[in-house]
């Protein structure tokens, strides 16, 4: 059974630094995208960034430049450093994985999500 478990979130000032890590543990042959989505109350779930297994990335215009998304492909993990947090980033995160499972055909896997509160 695959898993997604993020870590790192919780409450910060305006201005300051959380670093967000997911792990994906499973029977996992291959680990393509992963990303860091969000959801705002209210809001619908948004993208943040993702990055491919050849580390290309890609990233929300309202964090770009403030954000940054790595991984650890031989741990199956990916991070999700941010910066320079504004009150509109307050949201859950969850991580996002496409993978394939051995025997199985690629599939696209979510964590539980982890909150993120950004304080004015």
């Amino acid at each position: 059974q695959v898993r997604l478990v993020e870590s790192g979130g919780g409450l910060v000032q305006a201005g300051g630094s959380l670093r967000l890590s997911c792990v994906a543990s499973g029977n996992i042959f291959r680990n393509n995208v992963m990303g860091w989505y969000r959801q705002a109350p209210g809001k619908q779930r948004e993208l943040v960034a993702s990055i491919t297994s050849g580390v290309r990335t890609n990233y929300a215009d309202s964090v770009q430049g403030r954000v940054t998304i790595s991984r650890d492909n031989a741990k199956n993990k990916v991070y999700l450093q941010m910066n320079s947090l504004k009150h509109e980033d307050t949201a859950v995160y969850y991580c996002n994985a496409d993978l394939v499972v051995t025997g199985r055909p690629s599939y696209n896997y979510w964590g539980q999500g982890t909150q993120v509160t950004v304080s004015s």
